[in-house]
């Protein structure tokens, strides 16, 4: 498992910017338009993790932009941590098996949802390509909120 990065979601990009980047000195590596999502990623490091963020893309602060105005309550301008993980099967059975509810299965093979005990949102992104999906991942429901 490797850290990848913390997700925030902002409301105002240019503010945001000014205080990431201008005021506390972080750099932008990349930024994702999504039109059919109608929101804007902006991946953030810090100045001495910018040459192992552009080859690893990690570890980064990803600052999430929902084109729709949205009030956000109960912290949920945090967003969530992100691990990269070797088989996501494999950890969302283990997880599953001690007890963690898996609230967005890993049906495509690639990515899933779990919270922490105090409610923090963690994804887990298989590393590499997508593993074929399979039960009891394919058919299985999201639970709750992640």
């Amino acid at each position: 498992m490797r850290y990848l990065h913390t997700m925030v979601r902002v409301t105002d990009v240019e503010a945001s910017l000014d205080f990431y980047c201008n005021k506390m000195g972080l750099v932008e590596i990349r930024r994702n338009e999504s039109e059919a999502g109608r929101f804007t990623l902006i991946f953030l490091a810090a100045p001495e993790d910018k040459e192992r963020a552009l080859a690893e893309q990690a570890p980064l602060l990803e600052l999430t932009y929902n084109w729709d105005p949205q009030e956000y309550e109960d912290g949920r301008n945090f967003g969530h941590l992100a691990y990269v993980v070797d088989n996501i099967h494999d950890l969302c059975r283990s997880l599953q098996d001690k007890g963690v509810t898996i609230n967005r299965p890993p049906r495509d093979g690639r990515m899933a949802f779990v919270r922490s005990p105090d409610g923090i949102s963690i994804e887990l992104l298989q590393k590499g390509e997508a593993l074929e999906p399979v039960e009891p991942w394919l058919s299985m429901k999201n639970t709750g909120t992640w």
